[in-house]
């Protein structure tokens, strides 16, 4: 069976409590997110997993509120977190969703699921222009799909931390160990190199909190091309990926 396993925690660094704070209508972006995954598909097949942390506890009760099952792991070692996660559920592949991603677009994840059971594959995505899975982006819009296997094997092969902490980096990283798939993007996706949805920042809260305003009920092609013809939403945007690294 293949689930959707988000990530998400209180603790981030540049961010704290980003999963909780106001984002919408009093309600912060985990909440959105689970509002709309649960409108596609069956609470028995998304987990929530988050980390020991007793700050994480809010996290716990909103899944709750959902009736989403929940996962509590390492803190740092998220790609172990991930693997228990999955086991215990009985995932033998897994949508991985971070949580961060406000604007995530859920009509992929179908495809997604269908080409990665279909085809016994490791990893599928979306591919950026430079050939690399859409997850090495700032777009915010898209999830990946990976197998428990390759997870397994990523933990058998190595113990470094940048691994442990980017749970499918290895993997697309060594292509010629796994049997990946990346696809062609729709084409409402072209040149949009500098479109950043994913949240890290307070800067990213605050722009993508009136974004979601105005976009929230259209879609992401709609909302796409409604930044690809503001340029001013385009440079703070540019600015931001260019403090930040993927």
């Amino acid at each position: 069976m293949t689930g959707i396993v988000i990530q998400a925690r209180k603790g981030s660094t540049r961010l704290p409590n980003k999963m909780v704070l106001p984002f919408y209508k009093e309600k912060g972006v985990l909440e959105l997110l689970f509002e709309k995954l649960t409108t596609h598909y069956s609470t028995e097949k998304i987990v929530l997993a988050t980390t020991i942390n007793t700050i994480d506890d809010e996290l716990i009760a909103i899944a709750q509120k959902f009736n989403i099952k929940t996962y509590r792991g390492s803190e740092d070692n998220v790609l172990e977190r991930f693997i228990k996660a999955a086991t215990q559920f009985n995932f033998k592949t897994i949508i991985r969703i971070c949580a961060d991603n406000p604007f995530l677009d859920i009509e992929h994840i179908s495809q997604f699921i269908s080409e990665i059971e279909h085809n016994n594959l490791d990893y599928v995505s979306y591919k950026l222009p430079n050939g690399l899975p859409t997850i090495k982006s700032h777009l915010g819009l898209f999830t990946e799909a990976v197998s428990l296997k390759a997870l397994l094997s990523v933990s058998k092969s190595t113990s470094l931390s940048l691994y442990q902490e980017h749970v499918t980096n290895y993997i697309y990283t060594h292509p010629e160990s796994y049997k990946i798939q990346l696809l062609e993007m729709p084409n409402y996706m072209a040149n949009t190199e500098n479109i950043r949805l994913t949240l890290d920042t307070i800067e990213d809260f605050k722009l993508e909190q009136d974004l979601y305003k105005k976009m929230k009920s259209k879609s992401v092609e709609t909302l796409v091309n409604y930044l690809k013809n503001n340029q001013v939403l385009l440079e703070k945007m540019k600015h931001e990926i260019s403090k930040h690294s993927k």
